[in-house]
């Protein structure tokens, strides 16, 4: 059997010290991968330290140097260019791998459709991402960070790199999962590679950062439109059978980037841990209602998801179940005419980019 073939990117801005712990620990978990190092416009003492490293690596190893900082995104796309592995990772100095971290990524790269993968972070610098549901080892996600991540070469060669126009964070990675997912490849996470993040140096002005953030934002939900959370009930008589078909939907709409918390009762509950929905997708939260004064639970858990969330939908089941205590809600099948539409969009998008090039997609 084939075993893939892996190139690590790491970009490089100053921070030797971290760095050389960084990229030490990737040879010594990670021997059968090559090292690409992009030093991206760093100071003289790490630029002599990258060169001391990258020199007896051989084979193993491939420096690029650039003689200005171009940004994080551009140095990343530089490293992908030169990548020509069955898996780009991309991995940040001040993350620290793990026994077995590649091992995680790579089998999670060969399950179907998976496209990006990403490991658990801990650490005081771990990315704020939601979690994997408990047992699971393997979820699909739409947040994932350039801490750390996984790409399969067949997915990244078709989508030109991650957008530079865009910042170097949140709605930039969302573009590109969003792009990864128009063409057929899922986002995962996976609790079989675990990876520790050191605090990482922030510099620049915050009011910079927030402005690109903000024109990030307008570009990212001009091009794929807004991210809901919606809040739905099913009823205490909803049956897991009849719901299969609502569950696939709320599982797309997962994949556009909307959040979903799911009000079950117990019997409910049991049946959607039983058939594995309660790790489809870490976009989609299921919260149990408690069999002791359920109406007044519901309530409760509403008020305190509203006070979280203020721009919460509250959603009727299927079948126009009414939705105690709230009283501007939608039917559930208007959220899944909204979803259908977004997915039929895309795939109309998908056809005429198939043709324009010649059928030269995944």
């Amino acid at each position: 059997m084939h075993s893939p073939t892996v190139d690590i990117i790491v970009p490089v801005w100053n921070s030797p010290f971290e760095t050389r712990a960084c990229l030490a620990a990737v040879l010594h978990f990670s021997p059968e991968a090559r090292l690409i190092i992009v030093d991206n416009g760093s100071n003289r003492e790490t630029e002599l330290m990258l060169e001391e490293f990258s020199e007896p690596l051989g084979e193993r190893g491939l420096f690029i140097k650039s003689e200005r900082n171009l940004g994080l995104v551009p140095a990343i796309n530089i490293g992908l260019a030169r990548s020509d592995r069955d898996i780009a990772l991309i991995l940040r100095p001040h993350v620290q791998v793990t026994p077995n971290w590649l091992t995680g990524l790579v089998e999670a790269l060969q399950m179907p459709h998976a496209g990006i993968v990403s490991p658990v972070f801990s650490g005081s610098g771990a990315p704020v991402l939601p979690p994997v549901a408990p047992g699971s080892s393997l979820m699909e996600t739409f947040c994932v960070s350039f801490s750390a991540l996984a790409l399969k070469r067949e997915m990244h060669r078709h989508l030109d790199g991650f957008d530079e126009e865009l910042d170097g964070g949140e709605w930039c990675l969302k573009d590109y999962v969003r792009r990864a997912w128009s063409r057929g490849y899922h986002s995962c996470v996976t609790s079989r590679s675990h990876v520790v993040c050191g605090e990482e140096a922030v510099f620049g002005s915050d009011a910079r950062r927030l402005q690109q953030s903000h024109v990030s934002r307008v570009t990212y939900r001009e091009r794929w439109g807004i991210s809901r959370h919606y809040g739905i009930y099913f009823g205490r008589d909803a049956s897991a059978t009849a719901l299969s078909d609502a569950m696939e939907t709320i599982a797309l709409g997962a994949r556009q980037g909307h959040r979903f918390t799911l009000l079950l009762h117990r019997r409910l509950a049991a049946d959607f841990k039983r058939l594995g929905w309660h790790a489809r997708h870490t976009g989609i939260e299921m919260q149990r209602i408690s069999p002791l004064m359920p109406r007044r639970d519901l309530l409760r858990r509403v008020t305190t998801l509203r006070a979280a969330v203020p721009d919460l939908i509250p959603v009727r089941g299927v079948g126009g179940i009414d939705f105690p205590g709230m009283n501007a809600t939608i039917p559930f099948g208007e959220v899944a005419g909204a979803i259908s539409s977004a997915r039929d969009e895309e795939s109309g998008e998908q056809a005429a980019l198939h043709t324009a090039t010649g059928g030269a997609t995944a």
